[in-house]
């Protein structure tokens, strides 16, 4: 018996793959098939890729704008395998007649909020060098890898949301951090229970020893940190992205590496991605890239994981999924 649905896992690494038992789930709905795709794959293109595909498990790419909407068949949802949905032209999706879901934020907190704060340890402190020398037998080296602490410096926070309110309590009550935020959608009755301080952008710069950023990406912060803002920071500053990597101007950071105006900068996420080995970041022995594994934790992905089946299973049912951020479709049955 052919079976009415077929679902695409489109760019996602880590889906199903150490919880095979999520794609068991799936296949007694329809066929399942991985797409690995450019991130820039035009819509036309992706659209004519995915035929036939009504349901859709999607990374932070590829982009699904109205190109792809205009020229895709019939598609039920697509789940984001994530918080963010920026990939996704949301009133193409409401005219295409797709629903649009994404993980709870709650679901990545505990994993991105750890990395963000252990990225930015392991750049002060100089694990990753300090470690490669022992395991090269450069012991006696040791005397180079002397690093700064974390504990009582001010830290700056961009963005104070889901993950940045987490941040800040980590930073505040495990190093004794004075901790600012800049955010335009958070006042400060909200960073009063969190204990910190709002700022504008400029004295967060002008202010901070080191900087968090945890925002998501619009259309109003892309490159929000450029080369005006990276010389406006305090000489030594140390930076660490678990974000977006389009926040930042990628050029500008590496001119403050090379300046030494930034002492060291940490991202999990860049511009264009996948990133390889020639990116500039890499020239700098002073700079900690990780492949965008904030989120690589077992207890978040397998509740990602089950987030996204359980959408699958709620669209097919005719149901609207949970934190559906584009639920008009005529297929979701009237309450």
């Amino acid at each position: 018996m052919t079976k009415p649905h077929k679902i695409a896992l489109v760019n996602s690494s880590s889906f199903g793959r150490i919880f095979p038992e999520h794609v068991k789930r799936l296949e007694k709905i329809g066929e399942v098939k991985r797409f690995t795709v450019d991130q820039n794959i035009p819509g036309e293109e992706l659209a004519r890729l995915l035929d036939g595909y009504d349901l859709i498990i999607s990374s932070v790419t590829p982009f699904f704008d109205k190109t792809f909407f205009e020229n895709k068949d019939k598609l039920l949802l697509i789940s984001r395998h994530g918080i963010g949905y920026n990939n996704i032209d949301l009133e193409a999706a409401k005219a295409h007649d797709t629903l649009v879901s994404i993980v709870s934020a709650l679901v990545e907190r505990d994993a991105v909020a750890e990395n963000n704060v252990a990225n930015l340890l392991a750049l002060m402190r100089k694990t990753w060098q300090s470690a490669t020398a022992a395991r090269n037998d450069r012991w006696k080296e040791r005397a180079q890898y002397v690093g700064h602490s974390l504990l009582h410096k001010k830290a700056g926070l961009i963005g104070i949301g889901n993950t940045g309110s987490l941040v800040a309590q980590i930073l505040r009550g495990g190093f004794l951090c004075e901790v600012c935020a800049y955010d335009p959608n958070v006042d400060q009755l909200t960073m009063d229970t969190y204990g910190v301080k709002k700022v504008e952008l400029d004295e967060l710069l002008r202010t901070s020893d080191v900087i968090c950023l945890c925002a998501s990406l619009n259309e109003d912060n892309y490159h929000m940190l450029s080369f005006e803002e990276v010389e406006k920071m305090k000489n030594g500053v140390y930076i660490s992205n678990s974000a977006r990597g389009a926040l930042v101007d990628e050029q500008a950071v590496v001119e403050g590496l090379e300046s030494g105006k930034i002492a060291g900068f940490a991202t999990d996420v860049l511009e264009v991605e996948p990133g390889h080995a020639d990116h500039p970041y890499l020239r700098f022995d002073n700079v900690i890239v990780t492949p965008h594994t904030s989120a690589y934790t077992m207890e978040c992905l397998e509740n990602m994981g089950l987030k996204c089946v359980d959408d699958i299973e709620k669209a097919v049912r005719g149901e609207c999924p949970d934190r559906a951020v584009q639920p008009v479709s005529s297929s979701v049955l009237p309450l």
